[in-house]
């Protein structure tokens, strides 16, 4: 069944990237694992898993963009031996996957800083950006070695150097968008996070400001397609008003 959120198709029948945009914290690999005894680096392992059912998932539910929080830059700070089985799950990922992405009209960005990626990884992502420029069925955007406050940081700077310009919330959003890198991104409709934590994490804090929020307790490993459907089923029975009168007490 189609969601009742699918976005508006294009003239050759393709859906257009505006649907909803759905963020995801991708919390709970680690503990996966160590429930079951096993290493971090398979809890990792298994979360890659659950990537690819949100992704073939999503565009079936009208989620047009999918922002994933994949490493953020506070997560430098993990033992460097954790860090590095990332940094290559990531790339391994990367290449196995970019032909699927490709073929089922998936558009890969990667959000955040690069300079600080292994140069063998930052060449797998560019080539993979390259890759799947032509899609148009869903924009998959992974952040990594990401903090929402870096990008607020630059962008206001940036800002103050642009004499002239309004000082207006769309004046300002465009230079967060130059600030995240890659391609400019809707505000999030939904935001959701796994393992029953309950905190933004410094992601996409403006982005955001009247974002839909859902915690849930299931593990990012154990996600599902039915967990996308429950998902978009619940942000459908949210009444967002963004500050105004609901419709009917207007």
């Amino acid at each position: 069944m189609q969601s009742p959120f699918a976005p508006d198709r294009a003239p050759n029948g393709a859906p257009a990237f505006p649907g909803l945009h759905l963020a995801c914290i991708m919390d709970g690999n680690g503990r996966w694992a160590q429930r079951r005894g096993r290493p971090r680096a398979a809890g990792h392992a298994a979360g890659v898993e659950a990537v690819r059912r949100v992704v073939e998932a999503a565009p079936a539910h009208g989620v047009g963009t999918l922002t994933l929080y994949a490493f953020s830059a506070d997560n430098w700070a993990r033992p460097a031996a954790e860090v590095g089985a990332l940094m290559t799950l990531f790339g391994v990922a990367l290449r196995a996957e970019v032909a699927r992405l490709r073929d089922a009209g998936v558009r890969l960005s990667v959000i955040g800083r690069r300079d600080r990626l292994p140069g063998i990884l930052a060449a797998a992502v560019a080539r993979a950006e390259w890759e799947t420029r032509r899609g148009t069925r869903l924009h998959l955007r992974l952040a990594v070695d990401y903090s929402a406050r870096e990008a607020l940081a630059r962008a206001a700077h940036a800002w103050a150097a642009a004499p002239g310009e309004d000082a207006t919330p769309d004046a300002f959003a465009a230079h967060v968008a130059r600030a995240t890198g890659g391609p400019a991104a809707p505000p999030v409709d939904l935001l959701l996070r796994t393992a029953g934590e309950q905190r933004l994490s410094d992601f996409l804090l403006w982005e955001c400001a009247y974002a839909e929020l859902l915690f849930l307790d299931a593990l990012w490993p154990d996600v599902t397609a039915e967990t996308v459907a429950d998902a978009v089923a619940a942000f459908g029975r949210r009444e967002r008003r963004f500050g105004a009168l609901p419709a009917r007490a207007a």
